[in-house]
């Protein structure tokens, strides 16, 4: 069998100087980090009594904080060459239902463990519709995020449901900070590392990488296509469980509505770093710079009073933008 598809280029290949020290993974990412620095500028030239403040980073930061999880897991299900629209609905599902009243009887870390495991129950689903029950990823996770959003509304009663004073414990992973930087950015940071090492140092990160690039030869090379298939949907939902907490831990709430379009940024963020949306290639590093320049540029949207239909249409032209530059790409490097 075959390596996994990397990032680096074919032998022979064409390519710059810089392209042929660095390797197109490092450029990609020299790139994203440019258009971060770009982004940076507009906030400073556009708003700078009110972009360059600790209180508008620590709000990036946890912002980024909760869409980043999810989108931790959407890179290892879309490398493995699937997708997952119902990471929002599955996030507000866990978060509905570590916040009912029976759940909160039983204490913080309860209600904490209850949205890891709705989640990765809701993933679990997932995986075995597509890898046991053929089902195309497309519709088995549309169906699973009106299902998770419906179900979500039922237990609620489509109303808000706050966090128990006993419960606070959830809630201090937003308010304490430690050296100015609230906890839950560091429960981010830790999710990333442990990502970034299963998807490079690992055994499963290696099999993510050959179904995602070619799963006959990935079948005949001994690996089980479809348990592996179901795993990364079920990772996927653990990461929905965790990004649960955080936003309970923000918002001191569980609600039906939270995360509303987060498939989208979550998506568009793996894309927009580079992952190949048919699967084989792609990074954890390049996932988290896409996102926080969708973060920035969302919050340069608040900070200047523009519409928020206006911030839809900006980023769906950058995901358009995104998927034409990775076809071009591909076509100069095909043999």
């Amino acid at each position: 069998m075959s390596e996994p598809t990397t990032d680096r280029p074919r032998a022979g290949a064409a390519l710059p100087a810089a392209a042929r020290g660095l390797g197109l993974g490092e450029m990609r990412h020299l790139g994203l980090l440019g258009a971060l620095a770009l982004l940076v500028v507009v906030g400073l030239v556009t708003r700078p009594e009110n972009f360059a403040t600790t209180s508008n980073l620590v709000s990036i930061l946890s912002l980024a904080a909760t869409i980043g999880v999810i989108t931790v897991g959407a890179t290892f299900v879309i490398i493995g060459g699937g997708i997952d629209l119902s990471v929002g609905a599955v996030m507000a599902l866990a978060s509905v239902w570590a916040t009912t009243l029976a759940t909160q009887s039983y204490g913080p870390w309860v209600m904490a463990m209850c949205a890891i495991l709705v989640g990765t129950g809701a993933g679990l689903v997932n995986g075995l519709l597509i890898a046991y029950g053929r089902l195309v990823p497309f519709i088995a996770t549309l169906a699973m995020l009106v299902a998770a959003r419906g179900l979500a509304q039922r237990m609620s009663d489509r109303k808000t449901q706050l966090i128990q004073p006993e419960n606070s414990a959830i809630v201090d992973l937003s308010t304490t900070r430690v050296l100015g930087i609230p906890l839950l950015v560091y429960i981010f940071a830790l999710v990333v590392v442990l990502g970034w090492i299963l998807l490079n140092r690992t055994t499963f990160g290696r099999r993510t990488y050959a179904v995602g690039g070619n799963p006959e030869a990935a079948r005949l090379a001994g690996i089980d296509v479809r348990r592996h298939t179901m795993l990364l949907y079920a990772l996927s939902g653990l990461c929905c469980g965790i990004a649960a907490i955080l936003i309970m831990a923000r918002t001191t709430t569980g609600s039906s509505t939270h995360g509303d379009l987060y498939e989208l940024d979550a998506i568009a963020a793996v894309i927009i770093g580079g992952t190949l949306l048919t699967g084989g290639r792609g990074t954890i590093m390049g996932s988290i710079l896409g996102l926080l320049i969708f973060t920035l540029i969302t919050n340069l949207f608040i900070l200047n009073g523009l519409n928020t239909s206006d911030q839809l249409i900006a980023k769906g032209l950058i995901i358009v933008v995104a998927v034409l530059l990775q076809r071009r790409n591909l076509k100069e490097r095909a043999p």
